[in-house]
Order: structure tokens, then C-alpha cells, then sequence
């Protein structure tokens, strides 16, 4: 039986380092990126019983994204995990150019062209699973400006990651390949530290139940994994939601919109 060989990406801490621990002690090889090299390694270190490769590049750079993508396409992947990532909370009109840049690559251009690196190989094969880390602020966009903090970025790289997984999953249907996305709530990472917020206080999930969350989501064949979400329907009604509205449009002017 040929073993499974994972990429994780974001793979020094949190979130990728979980899916690392979990994944390893599942038998799976791994390729770990990260910008990292020495948490890597110490991660590598620490996962005796399977083969791992580190790659310490940055995927909020074009060859950072070039180098993990030619792995993609060359190496006999069963699982891709897009799991890196950048805070960089807050409002549009504050946000530096530079750090919007970084946040557009690395949350939608790098799992982008990584998972189109990954998918001729995994479709000749007639097996792979897409799995992508986003977050339940991908459903906050309608919420008004007293109840939550600005980070239309953010939130909106987070949408697109939902959106995209679920047409991809359509997409691939028949392919023996899937594609997933996990919308955890706030988790209790370094990764708002980093940018200086101090979450001590508010109730967190861990990062070791996110994975376990992503893992039966895919083996309960839900393409929208929401760990924190007890009633599922919610997740439902809001896709009815999307295709009713999608469905509910017409090429004739809306009756609102003819007054003006």
C-alpha cells in the first residue's frame, strides 16, 4: 500500500502544526512549509515513525509560491492542507499596502495556484482531498459595524476560500478527488498575538480540536466544516440562502430598482 503523503502549509505553529501531529500520528508522510525553518525542523524532529521534509520559504512571495507549487504537481500528494496565514486585522482605509498585498497572497494566490498545482496529479490518480483553514468570519460580512471590529480583507479572503471549495468540491464530483474548507471560530494560537491582541480572556477552541473538526467533516462528507457551530442546519439555511438568490435572478430590472 503506498503511504500518504500530506503538504501542510503554515506548518510551524498553531493550526498546521496540529494537522502535523495529527497526520504523522496517523502514518502519513509529511512536507512541512513554513517560513520557520528551525520550528520545522524541531516539529520534524518530534515526528519520528513517519518521513518528513521541511520547506522553509514564504508564500507571500512569488517564489515561495512557485517552489511549493512544482512540489505539488511532482510529488504523489493524498492531501493538500492550505492552512498559512496573516492577521493583519484591520479597517480597509488603515491597511498598508504592503500588508494587503501579503494577506492576498498568502490567504487566496497561494492556495490558489497550490491547489491547481496538486489537482492534475490527484485527478490521474482518482484520489486527493483539498482541504483549506478559513474561519467563521467568512460568514460575518452582513454583520453591522457595532458588532464586530473592520477587517474587510481579511474576511473577504476568508469568503473566498468557502466559496471556492464548494464549487471546486462540484467541480471534482466524480473525480475520486475533494475539496473541503474548515471555518473554525477564534482558536487559541499564537496567531493574534503576533499582531498584538491579547485574547486571553475570550473562550478559544484549540487547535487540536479544529483538526479533529476538519478530519470528520471530510469523513462525514461536509464540504463547509464549522467546529464551533453545534446546529449544522445553520450552515444549510444559509446555503439554500445562496442558491435561492442565485436561482431568484432574472434578466429583467428588478421592480425595486425601476423608480429611479
Amino acid at each position: 500500500m503506498t503511504p500518504s503523503l500530506t503538504l501542510v502549509t503554515g506548518a510551524s505553529s498553531g493550526i498546521g502544526k496540529a494537522f502535523a501531529e495529527r497526520l504523522a500520528a496517523d502514518g502519513h508522510d509529511l512536507i512541512l512549509v513554513g517560513r520557520r525553518r528551525e520550528r520545522l525542523e524541531a516539529l520534524a524532529a518530534a515526528l519520528p515513525d513517519v518521513r518528513v521534509r521541511v520547506v522553509a520559504v514564504d508564500l507571500a512571495t512569488d517564489d515561495g509560491i512557485d517552489t511549493v507549487a512544482e512540489l505539488c504537481a511532482e510529488l504523489p500528494l493524498t492531501m493538500l492542507v492550505n492552512n498559512a496565514g496573516v492577521a493583519h486585522y484591520m479597517p480597509l482605509a488603515d491597511l498598508p499596502a504592503a500588508k494587503a498585498r501579503e494577506l492576498l497572497t498568502v490567504k487566496t494566490v497561494a492556495p490558489t495556484m497550490l491547489t491547481r498545482a496538486a489537482l492534475p496529479g490527484m485527478i490521474e490518480r482518482g484520489t486527493g482531498i483539498l482541504l483549506t483553514v478559513a474561519g467563521m468570519i467568512a460568514f460575518a460580512g452582513p454583520a453591522p459595524a457595532s458588532l464586530m471590529p473592520r477587517r474587510a480583507v481579511y474576511a473577504g479572503t476568508l469568503a473566498h476560500a468557502v466559496a471556492m471549495s464548494q464549487t471546486l468540491h462540484a467541480e471534482l464530483d466524480g473525480t475520486g478527488v475533494t475539496a473541503h474548507v474548515v471555518c473554525p471560530g477564534v482558536v487559541a494560537t499564537e496567531f493574534h498575538e503576533v499582531q498584538g491582541m491579547d485574547l486571553s480572556a475570550v473562550p478559544r477552541m484549540s487547535a487540536a480540536d479544529v483538526v479533529t473538526a476538519a478530519l470528520t467533516g471530510i469523513r462525514l462528507g461536509e464540504t463547509v466544516s464549522a467546529p464551533g457551530v453545534e446546529d449544522y442546519h445553520l450552515l444549510e439555511e444559509v446555503f439554500r440562502a445562496d442558491l435561492a438568490a442565485f436561482g431568484g435572478q432574472s434578466p429583467k430590472l428588478a421592480s425595486r430598482y425601476q423608480s429611479g
